[in-house]
């Protein structure tokens, strides 16, 4: 941009095409030389593919996904051999990155290398980096929620842990009370099987008394 500054008094006399052609490569596209093509110099070969190269740039920042439809159409081209090799040097000199999809006729940009700006292209810069930011917002806002819905669920989950040690706790107590008592009630029922209960002697009839008392006095 500082040497375009400097080049600006030529945008005016005999050099004012110069300047237009400069400006076409700096932040035009191929459609925008065949447009003005009579008030520009004629562009050799090399130039015309350094300008269509430039153009799938430009393309490439707005869509990752090229139709081959728009790329014949933009480059002004009707074979698509001819497009495949324009694609293939442009990967190869890496002013863009990405793979040919011929079963779906498309160009699947990864990256790209960046053109100049103009002013008027600013504001859509901020509006691009301000949607950014508030996607960044938006996910940090979602991983916080996560992270609040993770630490409830872990304490949830620690509370509900100690609910179960607790009553599996007092199931063993209870079952360690109900084992003892049956073992004392069994030890019981043993011990008085073995030994029963000694039954009462009867008091003699006073008819055992009388006969005890004749059988003294004939003694």
């Amino acid at each position: 941009m500082a040497l375009r500054r400097r080049l600006s008094p030529l945008a005016e006399g005999t050099n004012a095409a110069y300047f237009q052609l400069l400006n076409l490569f700096a932040y035009g596209t191929y459609p925008d030389y065949v447009a003005n093509k009579d008030n520009l110099p004629e562009l050799t070969a090399t130039q015309k593919n350094k300008l269509k190269h430039l153009t799938i740039v430009s393309l490439a920042s707005r869509m990752k996904c090229i139709p081959y439809s728009v790329l014949l159409k933009d480059l002004d081209m009707r074979n698509l051999r001819e497009l495949e090799d324009l694609i293939i040097e442009a990967v190869y000199t890496d002013i863009i990155q990405g793979k040919l999809d011929q079963r779906n006729q498309v160009l699947e940009v990864d990256f790209c290398i960046g053109r100049d700006i103009q002013k008027k292209d600013i504001s859509n810069i901020v509006k691009t980096l301000q949607e950014w930011c508030d996607g960044c917002e938006a996910v940090l806002l979602g991983i916080e929620q996560q992270v609040l819905r993770a630490n409830q669920y872990k304490e949830n989950h620690h509370r509900t842990q100690q609910q179960v040690e607790m009553e599996v706790t007092n199931i063993k107590k209870t079952l360690k009370a109900t084992a003892s008592s049956s073992a004392q009630e069994m030890e019981q029922q043993l011990v008085e099987r073995e030994c029963p209960p000694h039954t009462e002697q009867r008091q003699p009839t006073k008819k055992m008394s009388k006969v005890k008392g004749l059988v003294s006095s004939r003694h």
